[in-house]
């Protein structure tokens, strides 16, 4: 759904570019609470979340290379919204789609540069917002169980998409520079983008699925989800019938209670990392080349009468393909790999930039008196 120069005009341009800087404002503000209080408790548990929320812009980038069939010469990708915004939160996902749409617009020459805040607006604002929305109200009414999490990520994806078909459809009725009737781009866009939301919401919630068996604490949207556990005694227990507190019920040479192992953050990083790279440096290569969704009825409903040339269209990675390599594949895959280090390295850049203010700026609280390191230690 990248909206490529010359489809809408330029006051609507405009418009979206100032509403989709605004967002993008807010969403610096937001993420730095999501990013701080994503942390567990401790500041070097708070720092690694800023990796984290890079990887999540470098693995949206690799899986919309993976372009799959949905009907007859057509075909859809992942736009990324719902799984940013349940694995990071809504303020750091909008960040995170941004990131990726800025470099596929600058370096890819994907999607237009003028019309980069219609695509913000369409495919970093509209998706997370829907989406984040309705996964939350299905969270609070399905039982409190993390299988009603990874559901809920694949009706909130599901529903994201054709919600940005409806979106792209109001601003073609704005400002839309070829004389189309609104209903007929109505009717196709929102049908293709069902179908094309049905591979979202599949990727979403195998994706989200996965986090959630190995590190649920890593899972924004999953915060809450579970209980401490708790000791309940009789009400008619006596004292001497109550549980010793735990230091003096069990001796010091007591071995501690066995913790069910979890793979630590550098492992899920570095997997998500080979993940994202075996994608665009390989899959990427049998992705179906028929045109996407909005390609596809744009073409067939005269949506590009106006369309213009992508001002980086000579860009050496312009169609995500090293130029001067004459070998389809390496080309590809290496224009793949070299865009998820790119996409992570901004992005991680962005993130760990917003937790050192969040840490050191106005926002951040002295230690208390309790907090602070006793002198005579």
């Amino acid at each position: 759904m990248h909206v490529p120069d010359g489809f809408i005009n330029a006051p609507v341009s405009v418009a979206t570019g100032a509403v989709a800087a605004a967002a993008v404002a807010v969403s610096l503000r937001g993420a730095r609470r999501e990013l701080a209080g994503a942390g567990a408790g401790s500041v070097a548990g708070a720092e690694r979340t800023a990796p984290l929320a890079g990887l999540v812009a470098a693995f949206i980038f690799a899986v919309q290379m993976l372009n799959f069939p949905v009907a007859a010469g057509t075909s859809g990708h992942l736009l990324g919204g719902a799984l940013a915004a349940i694995l990071v939160g809504p303020y750091t996902g909008v960040l995170c789609v941004s990131v990726v749409l800025l470099m596929q617009g600058v370096l890819f020459a994907d999607g237009g540069l003028t019309a980069l805040g219609v695509n913000i607006t369409d495919m970093a604002i509209v998706t997370t917002v829907v989406a984040y929305a309705l996964f939350r109200g299905l969270v609070k009414v399905l039982p409190r169980r993390r299988r009603s999490i990874t559901v809920a990520s694949f009706v909130a994806a599901l529903i994201s998409v054709p919600a940005a078909a409806v979106a792209f459809t109001g601003l073609y009725a704005l400002g839309g520079t070829a004389d189309v009737p609104i209903g007929k781009v109505f009717t196709a866009m929102v049908g293709v983008h069902v179908l094309i939301g049905i591979g979202e919401a599949t990727i979403t919630a195998l994706t989200v699925g996965a986090v959630i068996a190995v590190r649920p604490d890593l899972v924004y949207g999953a915060r809450g989800l579970t209980k401490p556990l708790e000791l309940r005694t009789s009400p008619l227990a006596t004292p001497a019938d109550e549980p010793a507190p735990a230091a003096a019920a069990a001796p010091a040479s007591a071995a501690p209670a066995p913790v069910a192992p979890r793979r630590s953050v550098r492992r899920v990083w570095l997997a998500g990392v080979a993940a994202a790279l075996v994608c665009a440096g390989g899959v990427s290569y049998y992705a179906s080349a028929s045109p996407d969704g909005l390609e596809k009825v744009a073409h067939d409903q005269g949506i590009d009468a106006k369309a213009e040339d992508h001002a980086a269209k000579d860009s050496p990675l312009a169609d995500y393909s090293v130029k001067d390599i004459t070998d389809p594949r390496l080309a590809g895959g290496l224009a793949g790999v070299i865009g998820v280090g790119a996409t992570l390295a901004v992005g991680t850049g962005v993130f760990v930039v917003l937790r050192r203010r969040r840490n050191t700026g106005a926002d951040a609280q002295p230690a208390t008196g309790a907090e602070r390191p006793s002198e005579n230690v």
